[in-house]
């Protein structure tokens, strides 16, 4: 059975938060909240954990994962950014946007697209996400979370957090209940890799996107 912490969604408990940080670092993973949806994550520089996140997910090798960072800065230690893409994610982030970026040899093989050598990166607005990414100092991966038994690449939509809760009991180590239930949407996904930004997913945060970039142009 997961150990589950009792997490205030604005001021996280510090001496918590070190304990679920000291954990990631030993291997453990978790369903977390975000600003978005519930995610599975770890430590995104543990393979072992990586690879359990992969099999839980039902993901093969060539499915790249997104991953959380603190800031814009330090998206840059992980991908390469232009200057354009620097423009467009400091008017985004921290927010509901996952940027596909070229990644830099700090990404694990396992996290990267291993055709495209690129990676997706987040930057969460949510208190007990940045506290966990403050005390672990490393990116943390996030992979929507899913009832075992769902199929498909987006999580359930309007699943009670208790059902979510006991479905993954046993496959976590560790559930962190902020008190919120869980998200409706998905994060907006943005491409960055080229000369102009793609838009490859709506989701929250879309009508917003689309608005700022149509007085762009």
């Amino acid at each position: 059975m997961a150990t589950v912490y009792s997490i205030h969604p604005k001021t996280p408990q510090q001496r918590s938060i070190e304990q679920i940080s000291d954990a990631l670092k030993s291997g453990a993973i978790m369903l977390y909240p975000t600003d978005t949806v519930y995610a599975i994550g770890c430590d995104m520089n543990t393979k072992s954990a990586v690879e359990r996140v992969r099999q839980l997910k039902q993901l093969s090798n060539d499915k790249p994962l997104t991953f959380l960072c603190s800031s814009l800065s330090n998206i840059s230690e992980y991908a390469l950014v232009t200057d354009q893409a620097y423009r467009i994610m400091k008017r985004l982030i921290p927010g509901p946007y996952t940027f596909l970026l070229p990644a830099t040899k700090l990404v694990p093989k396992l996290v990267m697209s291993p055709k495209r050598k690129t990676t997706g990166i987040r930057v969460p607005d949510n208190e007990v996400c940045q506290a966990l990414l403050t005390s672990l100092d490393n990116p943390i991966i996030s992979a929507s979370a899913h009832l075992p038994d769902e199929e498909g690449d987006f999580p359930t939509m309007g699943v009670e957090k208790a059902r979510l809760f006991d479905a993954l009991d046993k496959l976590v180590d560790i559930i962190i209940d902020s008190g919120v239930e869980p998200g409706f949407e998905v994060s907006t996904i943005i491409d960055l890799t080229d000369n102009e930004p793609i838009i490859v997913r709506q989701g929250l945060g879309w009508e917003e996107l689309d608005n700022w970039m149509a007085l762009k142009q």
